[in-house]
């Protein structure tokens, strides 16, 4: 297996992943327009030995409190199901942040089940005064220092691009 940065090459095998990981076409659909309006800061793709997309995450612009602060939304985030449980869903999101990292981002967020995520080093959003516009995620809705002073006087409505919106 190979965790590396998305290529063009990869958009198809992207496309089928989500489509055989997620119900429906939403999140297929989602990457495929965020890449379309080149709103994906950050993807990367896990292979196996054959070349074949087998996880996939990627990191897009949100706002916070209308202010764009280098902060990014990791989504979605999949992995084939005959691969799942080897922890690469870990090694996706952390070649992630490490590199957001490097590039000098502040802070990501993400929705999502908060077992797993904390394990990644995200806290609840709330504690920082920080929330999405979808009030039934409060508790799913969590958040990674990338930056020391990321949360220094930063509160209030986390904003992803309008794609988003068809959630």
């Amino acid at each position: 297996m190979l965790i590396r940065v998305e290529i063009p090459i990869d958009a198809p095998g992207i496309d089928a992943l989500l489509r055989r990981s997620f119900d429906g076409e939403a999140e297929a659909t989602l990457v495929h327009d965020l890449r379309e309006d080149g709103l994906i800061t950050l993807g990367f793709v896990a292979t196996d030995d054959e070349g074949q997309v087998i996880g996939y995450v990627a990191f897009s612009p949100v706002s916070v409190a209308g202010e764009e602060l280098q902060w990014v939304g990791l989504a979605p985030l999949a992995v084939d199901e005959q691969y799942r449980g080897q922890g690469i869903a870990r090694q996706l999101v952390y070649e992630g942040l490490d590199s957001l990292n490097e590039f000098g981002y502040a802070a990501v967020v993400t929705l999502g089940d908060p077992a797993f995520y904390s394990r990644l080093g995200f806290e609840k959003a709330a504690q920082y005064d920080l929330r999405c516009r979808w009030p039934e995620s409060h508790d799913a809705f969590l958040v990674h220092r990338l930056a020391d002073d990321a949360f220094n006087g930063v509160s209030g409505l986390v904003e992803y691009s309008d794609h988003f919106n068809r959630f």
